[in-house]
């Protein structure tokens, strides 16, 4: 009987999986077809066998769809993924990038690189992708400095480092010039993918792909994270050496991807609670789950950003609208977010 439960979770497992890679291919196909120069699915098999096709179709599908799809599919699986592990190891399920200062200390960067750098294209990418690592760093020093290392001890240091970021961005909004400094740094905290090249996404790769790999080595300690304390010792885990490896890893992650589109809410927040209630368990398979989810979330979500208004809506507007009715059912129908 035992066996025959096992292999029909296995079964659904399989099929969920299944079911959500067929969604992601749906949805590239679609997002690489959508936009003001619109590419038909016959000019996209002619561009992949080497047919005939205008130059121009060529160059539209290679230099502004597939890096800018591409983009928000990565950006997806890193902010669903580092989302589900934050949730999993602080054991707290409104866990997000922004409960250890991931997003506020990038935001801060790109404002400072926007106020005093120039605000260029790469300026505001190294201080968003800076600001995101140094202020998880000085959560990381500030846990330390405290005679506790629990998860409630990070989340507050979390919040303070939060709180702070957020008054000194604010101190430097009082001082920008509002009409451009300003601007600039409230369209990137709304996010975007409109000026994604393949150059900007080549540049994060390398960072996302190691911290991604990292994540995926150190699966079984992310899962002994999400016991209780006592019992991850006794097992003879290094609770403060693991939990700040994968702290770093999943911070450098989400700085990536940040860095070159912006600041984008709720993916980090609704992807886990989606894949949980698809895969009713949690453990690392419904992280990845997750990372799926995020992925196909910010497809659908950037496919909307450009084609419901003749003006470009930044992608969290997209997001929230997506993300806050998935949360109302989980308040309602799941008796709470536990």
């Amino acid at each position: 009987m035992a066996a025959l439960l096992h292999e029909a979770k296995k079964n659904k497992t399989v099929l969920l999986f299944a079911g959500i890679s067929i969604a992601i291919i749906a949805a590239i196909i679609i997002a690489i077809c959508i936009g003001q120069y619109p590419i038909t699915l016959k000019d996209i098999f002619a561009i992949l066998t080497g047919g005939e096709v205008k130059e121009i179709t060529r160059r539209v599908f290679y230099t502004l769809r597939v890096p800018r799809v591409l983009a928000s599919f990565i950006a997806g699986i890193g902010l669903g993924l580092a989302g589900s592990i934050y949730q999993t190891i602080f054991k707290n399920h409104l866990a997000s990038p922004d409960i250890i200062g991931v997003a506020p200390g990038a935001n801060l960067g790109s404002a400072i690189a926007i106020v005093f750098l120039g605000g260029t294209a790469l300026s505001i990418q190294l201080g968003a992708f800076i600001g995101g690592i140094v202020v998880v760093m000085l959560v990381l020093l500030l846990v330390k400095a405290t005679p506790s290392n629990t998860t409630a001890t990070y989340i507050l240091a979390g919040i303070v480092l939060t709180h702070t970021t957020r008054a000194l961005i604010m101190l430097l909004k009082y001082y920008a010039d509002p009409a451009g400094e300003l601007a600039a740094i409230e369209y990137w905290t709304m996010g975007s993918f409109a000026n994604v090249t393949l150059d900007k996404l080549l540049s994060i790769l390398p960072v996302f792909l190691i911290s991604f790999i990292g994540i995926i080595l150190l699966r079984n300690q992310i899962g002994l994270l999400s016991m209780n304390e006592d019992e991850s010792k006794m097992l003879g885990v290094r609770l403060t050496y693991v939990r700040t490896v994968i702290l770093a890893l999943s911070t450098l992650m989400v700085a990536s991807v940040i860095s070159i589109s912006g600041l984008i809410t709720f993916i980090g927040l609704v992807a886990p609670h989606i894949a949980r209630l698809l895969m009713k368990r949690n453990n690392f398979t419904t992280c990845v789950m997750a990372a799926l989810i995020g992925g196909l979330i910010l497809i659908i979500g950037d496919v909307l950003a450009r084609s419901i208004y003749t003006a470009e809506i930044p992608i969290s507007i997209l997001t929230t609208m997506i993300g806050v009715p998935v949360l109302v059912y989980f308040l309602v129908k799941q008796k709470g977010l536990n």
